[in-house]
């Protein structure tokens, strides 16, 4: 991906070595993988899970962090860069809607911070808080990504592209109403519609790359094969299938790499807010 030429975004909140950790201790090994275990089986949110386990104690500290590698340094400098372009794509968007877009913040964090959602936990991986419209996310993702299968910039630039697709159905109202018709609606049916909320954010993410590319050209050879790995890779089968057990639709909370990959095309390829109507 070309990127070094471009604008660094200033809404970063740079966190990084400032361990916040609940009750003055660290959550052990056990705890991630109950959240990563209650995520792909159950449907559940592994932050909540992290907050649940790490309840009763109110008090944190602050621990000393590693020094920081000149490979994450780099990779914080990446998140500015793709963070300003899907800055200038929704603006650009939002505009030409009659409306304006408000531009969230990115944290930057290790281990562990807290959020207006509670405390955040870098084993549930990046998220969005719609409590302070801001990303959260912990570097050491990057390796988590290679991991299942997902290297390269351009998939990183993905991951950071759907959850400010989220911030925009947050904006847009769609979180709002999703939430509202959860409220009332049986566990299956719930996730069914929490699918839909994923997979429209892979879209937005497809939407950015198409208008990035067009107004600057940002795509080299093979990143579009890298963003579509990094959709499959954290599709609900595939994660179910890694971790051992049958695939489970009905605790489905992300979608099969398949649609995460087909949403993702979509965006890129259409590059229409109304292309992206998972809920139609």
């Amino acid at each position: 991906m070309r990127w070094k030429q471009g604008r660094r975004s200033s809404n970063v909140d740079d966190r990084r070595g400032r361990k916040r950790v609940p009750g003055g201790a660290k959550l052990g090994g056990g705890a991630i993988i109950i959240a990563l275990v209650a995520a792909v089986l159950f449907g559940q949110d592994p932050l909540v899970v992290l907050q649940q386990l790490s309840s009763g104690t109110s008090s944190t500290q602050t621990q000393a962090s590693a020094p920081r590698s000149p490979a994450e340094d780099q990779a914080a400098e990446f998140s500015r860069v793709v963070l300003a372009d899907t800055e200038d794509v929704w603006n650009r968007l939002f505009a030409q809607s009659g409306s304006r877009y408000q531009e969230p913040v990115l944290v930057l964090y290790t281990d562990v911070t807290n959020t207006a959602c509670g405390v955040g936990q870098a084993a549930s991986g990046p998220f969005y808080c719609p409590g302070d419209n801001q990303l959260y996310i912990d570097l050491g993702f990057l390796g988590e990504l290679k991991r299942l299968g997902a290297p390269g910039d351009f998939a990183f630039a993905y991951v950071i592209a759907h959850e400010v697709g989220h911030h925009v159905q947050n904006l847009i109202g769609v979180a709002r109403q999703v939430h509202t018709e959860k409220q009332r609606s049986s566990q299956r049916d719930a996730n069914a519609l929490q699918v839909k909320m994923e997979l429209q954010a892979d879209c937005f993410a497809g939407l950015w790359a198409h208008h990035a590319q067009q107004q600057r050209q940002i795509l080299e050879a093979g990143d579009v094969e890298e963003g579509l790995s990094a959709a499959a890779a954290v599709g609900d089968d595939r994660l179910q299938r890694a971790a051992g057990r049958r695939v489970q639709p009905e605790t489905f909370t992300h979608g099969t790499s398949e649609q995460r990959m087909q949403w993702f095309r979509r965006g890129l390829e259409t590059g229409s807010v109304d292309a992206c109507n998972t809920f139609r």
